[in-house]
Formats: C-alpha cells, sequence, structure tokens
C-alpha cells in the first residue's frame, strides 16, 4: 500500500475515533434532563385539558417517556383529594404542577408555598380567588390559562333571554360559597333588573339539596314557579348527580335549562357558551415550556381562554323556542 495512503487512512481513523470519544464525553457530561411533572385533573367534566396540555407539550418537543414524565391524578371536585394530590406532588419535589379548575388552583397556590414548585393553572377564574396578583405580573409561583367566567356569564344570560324574551324568573343553581360565583353576579344582577328579570339564587352543597331546594319553585297545581334554569360557570351545574336533579325538573315542567351542555340519563341542557377544554389545556404547554426552560412563573403573562357556542337545536325545537339564523351562524357546534 502506498505509504500516503496508509497516513491518510490513519489519520482519517484518529479522526473518527475522536469524533466518538468528543461525542462520548459530552452525552456523560450533559445528560438529557428529564422533567417530571404532577398534573391535578380536578373536574371530570374538564378532564381532557390534560391530554390538552400532553398533546401542547410534545408539540414543543417533550416526549412522554423520554424527557418528561407525567404523575396524572384525576378526582371531581373533591376537596380533601386535592390537598393530598397536592402535598404528594410537593413531597415528591415534581419540577411543575399542572392544575385545574379554580379551587384546585388555589389548592396548588397554598400547598407550593415557600418552595420553588412553579405552578402552571387553566380552567381557573382569577377574579376575586387571589390567585395572582394580575394578568401581566402574576407574581410568585403562578401562571396560567385565565377562565373567563363572568364575561361568559353574562353571554349565558344574554343568549337565553334572546331564545326566552317573556322570562321573568331565572332560577341560578351553584356551589354554595364557591369562590368565583360573586364576581359573576355582580354583573349579571344589573343586566337582570334592566330587563325585567328577577334572579332567584340556589346555594347548594350536593344533588339532594338541589332536589329538596327545587321543591319550593312549584305551585299545587303543579306548575312550576321559575321561567328558565341559568347555569354559570362553576361546579355544581356540571357535575353529574346535581345537573341530572336540575335537567330532570327542567324537562318536567318545561322550562328551558341552560348555559353549560350537558346530557346525563337522557336529560340536556339547551346551549353552552364556554371554552375548549382541550384548547385550553394546550394554551397551557406554551406556558410550562417557558417556566421549565428558567423564566419565573411569576413573571410569566396570564392568557385567557376563546369562548364558542355550542347549540341544542334538538332540544330547543322540543320546547317550542324560536332559533335564529343568527344564533346558529354564531355556533361552532349543533346538535340536531
Amino acid at each position: 500500500m502506498n505509504k500516503k495512503v496508509l497516513v491518510s487512512l490513519i489519520i482519517i481513523l484518529l479522526l473518527i475515533v475522536g469524533v466518538y470519544f468528543f461525542l462520548m464525553s459530552k452525552t456523560e457530561e450533559e445528560p438529557q434532563r428529564v422533567y417530571r411533572v404532577g398534573m391535578l385533573s380536578g373536574l371530570t367534566y374538564a378532564a381532557d385539558a390534560a391530554d390538552g396540555f400532553k398533546a401542547g407539550m410534545a408539540e414543543l418537543g417533550y416526549i412522554e417517556g423520554q424527557n418528561i414524565i407525567y404523575d396524572l391524578q384525576e378526582t371531581d371536585f373533591d376537596m380533601a383529594v386535592y390537598k393530598s394530590v397536592l402535598d404528594e406532588f410537593v413531597e415528591d419535589e415534581v419540577d411543575l404542577i399542572f392544575v385545574f379548575p379554580t379551587e384546585a388552583s388555589q389548592e396548588a397556590k397554598a400547598a407550593t408555598q415557600g418552595t420553588d414548585i412553579p405552578v402552571v393553572f387553566t380552567i381557573a377564574n382569577i377574579e376575586d380567588t387571589g390567585l395572582v396578583e394580575s394578568i401581566a405580573e402574576p407574581g410568585g409561583n403562578m401562571t396560567g390559562v385565565r377562565y373567563p367566567g363572568p364575561d361568559i356569564a353574562l353571554q349565558r344570560f344574554e343568549l337565553l333571554y334572546e331564545l326566552a324574551p317573556e322570562i321573568k324568573q331565572v332560577l341560578i343553581p351553584y356551589q354554595r360559597g364557591y369562590p368565583i360565583v360573586a364576581s359573576q353576579l355582580e354583573l349579571l344582577y344589573p343586566a337582570a333588573e334592566g330587563l325585567g328579570i328577577t334572579l332567584i339564587e340556589l346555594p347548594a352543597n350536593d344533588a339532594t339539596e338541589v332536589a329538596t331546594s327545587l321543591q319550593q319553585f312549584t305551585t299545587p297545581d303543579g306548575e312550576a314557579t321559575i321561567d328558565a334554569i341559568l347555569l354559570i360557570p362553576e361546579p355544581l351545574g356540571v357535575t353529574d348527580k346535581p345537573f341530572l336533579e336540575l335537567a330532570r325538573f327542567a324537562d318536567e315542567y318545561k322550562v328551558p335549562i341552560a348555559g353549560a351542555l350537558m346530557t346525563v340519563d337522557g336529560y340536556g341542557s339547551l346551549f353552552d357558551i364556554g371554552i375548549n377544554h382541550y384548547k385550553t389545556g394546550e394554551q397551557a404547554a406554551p406556558l410550562a415550556d417557558e417556566v421549565l426552560k428558567g423564566t419565573p412563573a411569576g413573571t410569566v403573562m396570564v392568557v385567557s381562554s376563546e369562548t364558542f357556542l355550542k347549540f341544542n337545536l334538538d332540544l330547543a325545537q322540543k320546547l317550542g323556542l324560536e332559533v335564529s339564523e343568527g344564533i346558529l351562524e354564531r355556533a361552532e357546534e349543533i346538535i340536531r
């Protein structure tokens, strides 16, 4: 073999070996970071927000089982479970907590006080909840996706009136003591007063209390003393058993029930003005990415979910309601 060729081969071989060992040393020096994220899905009605969050993170390069591990815990509006799960996340020193809805997010804020664990929330009201200091500067270890509850409550009321302008007595059920209700009622009462409508509040703790309370809204002649039921953004009306009591009453007395779109045991509601839970989970992913890359959560601006309309045209027709083309054109989804 030509001496020059031999020397060239030796040089090439040495270069290959050198590059190999260089890459191996870099791999040893910089092992891939694996992030651990505790996820608390605290409301069954909105559970697909967790799927949206995972999908959004995957699009950003976080591959489950490779560079990120999720500990997903699910419950349905259970305060004791909220606290227990969050305490475990803190004890495990996860890199980030993803949580919803509002009260679970509040519990996450309390559980992580005095730690450096960041929290990204979604489907959470920030009005009157103390969750953040402001949208632009949430403060502490918190950021997330705001649920525009007061805006949605007013939009739901306005659409109910558009569908049934003859209504005079509107029942508003809600979870007793739930922190986001007051800011919604503050907007609803002036709007109702301007239209000559009386709002009747029905605070309750569970389905049994709802069923008992509904008895007061009937006459001995078998008529309802209310004209409609409005579901505002809060957990009672979107939890299966309480909703079923409300929907049965609405069906028996032929009054519209609207606000959140639910179907339980064949009983349903008229429309939903709300958010897409999956998409709002996706919205939270870029915030989590920014935090995991080192930006303090409290400096990451809170974003807001977009609202949409889903309409049950089949139920509206059964109730004899006149539905304008304008309403149907605004709907992103129509049930026929």
